[in-house]
């Protein structure tokens, strides 16, 4: 074997590591399973779809089994995964397993996208493709369009033509994923676009000045979210950067949110739960009434459990609070 490709340069553990030939191994990465014309738990229909060949974007489409055609009566949920923009997949058992859940609970169509993971595809890559994607997206909505690229053409998905209602879209994320859905939305409300609602799953926010609680953690678990910034993006101007710090100076007004509703959840042990908690605050502070802002915390449960624990009593009530989100 080359010793090339056996000689580490780079660890970023417990993540990944990265070899003289430029190999990424990520350790913590997660089957994949294909999709299922009829998932049997849940009836839950999905299938794979190619967004754009150049670059390559792909995502993996969900409808649930009581569908009617024809009647575009189903909200859309844009939904993006988790992983530090360097892990994940939308086509992970966990994510597919989530998924299949939620679109059965909520009774919503979704669409998981599967964008460029760092450090092949650094920041703002992914980004990018996550828009791209809503462009797609909103390419089947006379509507929406207006921002949607030329490229796609008319597009032909029947599963979005002919039961999706383009009133009701929402954007979702976990973790690195919130963090990518509360980007797209910013961008979105500058286009002109509002949703029906954000949703924000253990946001991954960060920043150089404590909030709250963030003021006694070690100082090896602040810069652990400091690192992993400065590893995804190596071009940002730091951990200040607008796109990881909404409520730094020179971050836009939150008030750019392209959404009428806001859900956030957050976990009692995770690290970035002071930044989820501040941010419903900070849309307060700017004049957001309180039935638009919704917030939920899971006490006693560390980041992202939902996903990799779903059968735990917890893990119930966060779906249950997302359905509920999505149905109103």
């Amino acid at each position: 074997m080359d010793s090339d490709s056996q000689e580490v340069v780079y660890e970023f553990l417990p993540l990944l590591r990265i070899y003289k030939n430029g190999r990424v191994e990520r350790l913590l990465a997660s089957a994949t399973v294909p999709s299922c014309l009829q998932d049997p738990e849940t009836g839950v229909s999905s299938k794979d779809i190619r967004i754009s060949s150049d670059p390559c974007i792909s995502a993996r489409l969900y409808i649930p089994n009581n569908h009617t055609h024809h009647h575009k009566n189903l909200p859309l949920l844009v939904y993006f995964h988790g992983g530090g923009f360097c892990l994940g997949s939308a086509f992970a058992l966990y994510y597919h397993r989530y998924l299949n859940t939620l679109v059965s609970k909520a009774n919503v169509i979704a669409v998981s996208v599967e964008y460029r993971l760092a450090p092949e595809y650094p920041l703002p890559i992914a980004y990018e493709d996550c828009w791209t994607a809503l462009q797609w997206v909103l390419s089947h909505s006379e509507t929406h369009q207006s921002i949607s690229n030329s490229n796609h053409g008319n597009s032909k998905e029947p599963w979005l033509n002919d039961s999706a209602d383009f009133n009701k879209v929402f954007l979702g994320g976990d973790s690195a994923g919130a963090n990518i859905a509360h980007n797209i939305a910013m961008r979105a409300g500058e286009n002109g676009l509002k949703f029906r609602g954000l949703y924000l799953v253990h946001p991954y926010f960060w920043g150089s000045e404590s909030i709250g609680a963030e003021t006694d953690m070690h100082s090896e678990e602040k810069a652990i979210n400091e690192r992993l910034w400065l590893f995804v993006n190596p071009s940002s101007v730091g951990i200040d950067d607008p796109m990881v710090n909404p409520f730094a100076p020179s971050a836009r007004s939150l008030s750019s949110l392209g959404c009428e509703r806001v859900l956030v959840c957050v976990a009692g042990k995770d690290a970035l739960r002071e930044r989820g908690r501040f941010y419903c605050n900070e849309l307060k502070k700017i004049g957001w009434e309180e039935d638009r802002i919704n917030f939920f915390e899971s006490e006693g449960e560390g980041h992202a459990f939902h996903l990799h624990f779903p059968e735990t009593g917890n893990a119930q009530l966060v779906i249950e609070r997302l359905v509920s989100f999505l149905r109103c």
